[in-house]
């Protein structure tokens, strides 16, 4: 019998990128398991209970949480350092304010275990993100907003373990996460799904920022929730790395892009345009030792299958709730 089988559990953007795999992984461990989400109730997966519900407004955490046995706190703000630079308030207020709201309704609700997904955001430029640099440094300036506010949420998980002593909050840092149910708006997508999206609407040639040298660390949303469910399953209230450990450039990306196409497409180096920090690699020494660790899919497989998954899924792409097309809330129960 798996640890999940018959818990209640509470996924809370359920429908997006990270938590539709997650959600089908706990459905396979025969969880009871609920959907939170603002987007409509058909990108939820099939057997799960679905609620939408705005988590800016405390009142909605508190129902939500009730009698949940275990929380993946998921839902966050998604974009582009773009939209970071020119919509900061957008990432900053609703990341926070979501984020306290939920671990201190999940706190009163008496869930047992709790999963806040940080990000790599959280860490300042440099070669290798070993999780104990965190409160040694700042967040890089192209990830101030965002990144603070997870530092924050961090912070509260520690107060909370230190006043009532609740030690069954797990704090992941994923790195960039692709995968189906990505954010493919052009105006904030990131660069996988960007790329994706402008290559496979055929644009020619298509143009990148930079000169394709700077290396990232990728990682496909289905080992990110595999890596999260272990973390809580093993109770583990340290921060932890979930990546490849493993560096790629975006030249190689887009090269990977391109190999999928069914054309021969040119592509456009802008290097009047930033490229960004040299190198950003995740430590997984951690993931490794405490939670044993690997991922599972590379990089050629996980892109290829997320095209596939946006050329048979066009009608839905522009369906999700997107933060950044939103009208400024008049409602005095959200901040």
């Amino acid at each position: 019998m798996s640890f999940y089988t018959g818990k209640n559990v509470l996924v809370t953007g359920g429908t997006g990128l990270i938590g539709n795999p997650l959600v089908e992984m706990l459905l396979e461990q025969k969880a009871v398991v609920t959907v939170v989400s603002l987007d409509d109730k058909s990108r939820c997966p099939e057997g799960a209970k679905f609620k939408n519900a705005d988590l800016r407004d405390f009142n909605a955490c508190m129902d939500v949480c009730s009698n949940q046995e275990i929380v993946f706190q998921l839902v966050g703000i998604k974009g582009s350092p773009k939209m970071c630079a020119e919509r900061p308030a957008s990432f900053f207020v609703p990341t926070i304010t979501f984020s306290f709201n939920m671990m201190e309704a999940a706190r009163r609700m008496g869930v047992e275990r709790y999963l806040f997904a940080s990000s790599i955001g959280v860490y300042q430029p440099a070669d290798m993100f070993r999780e104990d640099d965190v409160w040694k440094t700042f967040p890089s300036p192209n990830d101030r907003f965002a990144g603070w506010a997870k530092r924050m949420a961090e912070l509260q998980a520690e107060a909370y373990q230190i006043e009532y002593g609740w030690n069954g909050i797990s704090i992941v840092r994923p790195a960039n996460v692709y995968g189906p149910y990505d954010n493919f708006d052009p105006a904030n997508a990131m660069v996988i799904p960007s790329l994706i999206r402008r290559a496979m609407e055929g644009e020619s040639p298509l143009t990148v920022w930079g000169d394709g040298s700077p290396i990232r660390d990728f990682i496909h949303a289905r080992d990110v929730a595999r890596g999260m469910m272990i973390t809580v399953e093993k109770g583990i209230n340290k921060p932890i790395n979930l990546g490849s450990g493993d560096g790629v450039s975006i030249r190689e990306i887009v090269e990977k892009i391109v190999s999928n196409l069914p054309d021969n497409r040119e592509v456009e180096w802008d290097i009047t345009k930033p490229k960004g920090d040299a190198l950003r690699l995740m430590d997984m020494s951690r993931a490794q030792d405490l939670i044993g660790f690997e991922t599972k899919i590379n990089l050629s497989d996980g892109i290829r299958e997320t095209m596939d998954w946006y050329s048979n899924n066009l009608s839905d792409i522009d369906s999700r709730y997107n933060v950044f097309t939103e009208p400024a809330s008049t409602d005095n129960n959200i901040l």
